[in-house]
């Protein structure tokens, strides 16, 4: 079958579209005929190394870990899907950019639902679930005020949305094109990170700071910086790695890998649907220049999320 493989550590043009043996659904898995895949930063990190201490791979890499089609063949034990089901998957650390791919029956894999087409299911699994997981780990409520930053990339879309859902207030950060963006998305107010301090603007929104930081950006002691738009006692939480504890009581939480709950991508893929999830798909490639994908990704802003459809 043909993939988008990084045979070694290498930068990203070092990617190519070749052939690669099929996999095959074992105990408990689903081989999945890709119609859909799509890219996340860490796909980035992965095939240059520059993780390889936190998330090791092994060579050839087929790129990717976002996936849409169809059940083509179920494994031994498995009853919740028949071949021809129409799903949605993260696949792990690999295996989506490919004609198919092996997904385990689990909190990651879902069944599409009728109305989601595949290239926007695609879009979901990584960065709706971690969404979905790091407000949960902050314990976001009804009624508290939230900063977002990195609201416009492919996490922030989903957890801008979820926080409105939850009957937060949200502030996103954007720029004054991306504004009405984030707004559509249920953001009540926004902050331009490239016009100043993005603390000292969202304090003159909410002068007795925010209850919650989801910083989708900064890693480290640069965490501090954002941690400055909250209360005493107000709580940071990010997908990276930093501070524990920013003093005023205010307490970091990090997720470095999501962990998901059964029903949260039956929970994403059924919003999508129905049109309570907007799913923004700042561009879309045909397998055929995946490489160039590869290399959009990372060199430009794209609003949303890239999505390479497969044939």
């Amino acid at each position: 079958m043909k993939a988008l493989v990084a045979r070694e550590y290498t930068t990203l043009d070092g990617v190519v579209v070749t052939d690669v043996p099929q996999p095959a659904a074992g105990p408990g898995e689903v081989l999945v005929k890709v119609e859909a895949a799509a890219l996340n930063p860490l796909d980035l990190a992965l095939i240059t190394g520059a993780m390889k201490g936190v998330f090791p791979v092994e060579h050839p890499l087929v790129v990717g870990m976002d996936a849409s089609g169809t059940v083509a063949e179920v494994g031994e034990g498995v009853t919740a899907y028949t071949p021809g089901d129409p799903v949605v998957a993260f696949t792990g650390q690999a295996g989506a950019v490919a004609e198919y791919t092996v997904v385990a029956v689990g909190p990651h894999l879902a069944k599409r639902p009728a109305g989601l087409a595949a290239p926007r299911a695609a879009a979901i699994p990584e960065s709706g679930m971690t969404a979905t997981c790091l407000l949960r780990a902050v314990g976001l409520a009804a009624g508290e005020s939230v900063l977002v930053v990195g609201a416009t990339g492919g996490i922030g879309l989903y957890a801008v949305q979820l926080a409105a859902s939850l009957g937060a207030k949200v502030i996103a950060t954007a720029t004054p094109d991306d504004a009405d963006y984030v707004r559509g998305l249920g953001a009540q107010g926004t902050v331009d990170y490239k016009a100043g301090d993005v603390a000292e603007q969202t304090l003159r929104q909410v002068p007795d700071g925010v209850d919650v930081v989801v910083d989708l950006i900064n890693r480290g002691d640069a965490l501090s910086t954002t941690a400055r738009a909250l209360r005493d006692g107000g709580r940071l939480v990010s997908p990276l790695f930093g501070p524990q504890d920013f003093g005023r009581g205010v307490t970091g939480v990090y997720i470095g890998s999501f962990t998901a709950e059964p029903g949260d991508l039956e929970d994403l893929a059924a919003r999508a649907a129905d049109g309570r999830l907007r799913v923004e798909m700042g561009a879309t490639y045909p397998f055929a220049d995946a490489r160039q994908a590869v290399s959009d990704f990372a060199g430009k802003h794209i609003r949303g999320k890239v999505v390479i459809t497969v044939p």
